[in-house]
């Protein structure tokens, strides 16, 4: 990944000082660009904040650039080894390490704490902290919870469960007949993903400079058989994810008891099969305790501030903002996403779905915090592994196997 030395930033940056210029000022104010990503924040969100953000900031002239998901990573690579990045980039959350690994991201430590850091959701915050500084800002988050027929749960008699072991007892009192008690496919790791991470596992660890696969554990094996259990309380296939079908299409046609998704999940059900509107409800994933709902991995993007930009001041300003509870609350309600401070899960009460999905980021987690994540994913052992345990292999096998690739995938260009 290329990489703009500090110096040269720092020398540039005299200059401009020197000379009295300033590269992104227009008619008397100063501009500030922003990366936002397509589908983030609605148009009517970006056009109030803009003006209200101007309003508040008059020497600041604020300009908002849509980008799109597919080949972002290079232009964000691109851009942070650039001399005139825009000022502040919306990044994925899992993404934080790897582009700070350039030595381009600007370390915002010091700031973390008027930034109210201390309630913020771990699974955005963690990942945005790299080798005990914080290059990521929370934006917002998204995680799964459990999607439920509300119909189906009171004909069998049963209600949204608390723990694991009654989400077993009741999705098999549900899985009689036609009806499935959940649709689970059986590649779907992310859910994996909280399963081990409740065991206490990851799947993942490192040690010094070196990564290791973390499969092969009796914390990630124990996860694996719960999933194990409660896959087999379904009709979902053991060599696929959610996407082969697509799970929605399958839930619509009206004989599962419950899935597990994003919320949103739940209106593409709704659109596809009109009657099923009224019945879909929506729980946390249980945990092993009624304490705590189950870990889940927790989506979602981080703001941050490209170490180029002569514009720190202005860019942090617009951070700030964004990161705080006015248009935190603003953004959760106009997208149905979790805020990115837990004290602010009210804020979301109205909707149940939400509602929901903020009551489990509280265990939010993500990916294992290595630059080289991508290559993991890329390849996806996990997958493999999962369709190994479902379909009769020796899970220990099967789970050093995925952890060769994994380790290998880490520590490549170490």
């Amino acid at each position: 990944m290329p990489k703009r030395p500090v110096a040269v930033v720092l020398a540039s940056l005299l200059v401009l000082s020197a000379c009295g210029a300033d590269p992104g000022a227009s008619g008397g104010k100063q501009d500030i660009t922003v990366w936002l990503m397509k589908d983030s924040a609605t148009d009517d969100f970006v056009s109030r904040f803009e003006s209200e953000f101007e309003r508040d900031h008059p020497e600041l002239d604020l300009k908002i650039q849509i980008q799109e998901w597919n080949g972002i990573t290079q232009k964000v690579t691109s851009a942070l080894a650039s001399t005139d990045p825009p000022d502040v980039i919306e990044v994925g959350n899992t993404q934080v390490a790897q582009y700070a690994a350039s030595d381009g991201v600007t370390d915002l430590s010091a700031k973390v704490g008027e930034l109210g850091g201390d309630d913020w959701i771990p699974g955005l915050a963690e990942p945005g902290a790299v080798d005990g500084k914080q290059f990521g800002v929370p934006f917002y988050a998204a995680n799964r919870v459990v999607i439920y027929r509300k119909d189906l749960f009171e004909a069998a008699g049963v209600a949204p469960p608390k723990t694991r072991d009654e989400w077993l007892a009741a999705t098999e009192k549900l899985d009689q007949g036609d009806t499935q008690g959940i649709y689970l496919p059986g590649q779907n790791w992310y859910v994996l993903s909280g399963f081990v991470w409740d065991e206490g596992g990851d799947l993942a660890e490192q040690e010094g400079d070196k990564w290791s696969g973390a499969l092969n554990t009796p914390e990630a094996l124990a996860g694996a058989d719960f999933y194990r259990k409660l896959q087999a309380l379904g009709d979902g296939p053991k060599d696929s994810d959610e996407a082969k079908p697509q799970q929605t299409d399958v839930v619509a046609g009206g004989e599962v008891a419950q899935f597990i998704a994003v919320p949103g999940a739940a209106k593409l059900v709704a659109k596809a099969n009109p009657e099923l509107a009224d019945q879909l409800g929506f729980f946390p994933i249980p945990g092993k305790t009624a304490a705590k709902p189950g870990a889940v991995f927790t989506g979602g993007s981080d703001l941050i501030i490209p170490l180029a930009s002569t514009r720190q001041d202005g860019a942090y300003a617009v951070v700030k903002a964004l990161a705080g509870e006015k248009w935190q609350v603003e953004l959760a309600k106009a997208m149905n996403y979790v805020p990115n401070r837990t004290s602010l899960a009210s804020a979301v009460g109205d909707d149940p779905g939400a509602a929901a999905m903020a009551a489990g980021a509280v265990n939010g987690r993500a990916t294992p915090n290595s630059p080289n994540w991508a290559a993991v994913e890329a390849r996806n052992p996990i997958k493999e592994f999962l369709t190994a345990v479902l379909t009769g292999a020796d899970p220990a096998t099967a789970a050093a196997e995925a952890d060769k690739v994994i380790t290998q995938a880490l520590n490549s260009g170490a």
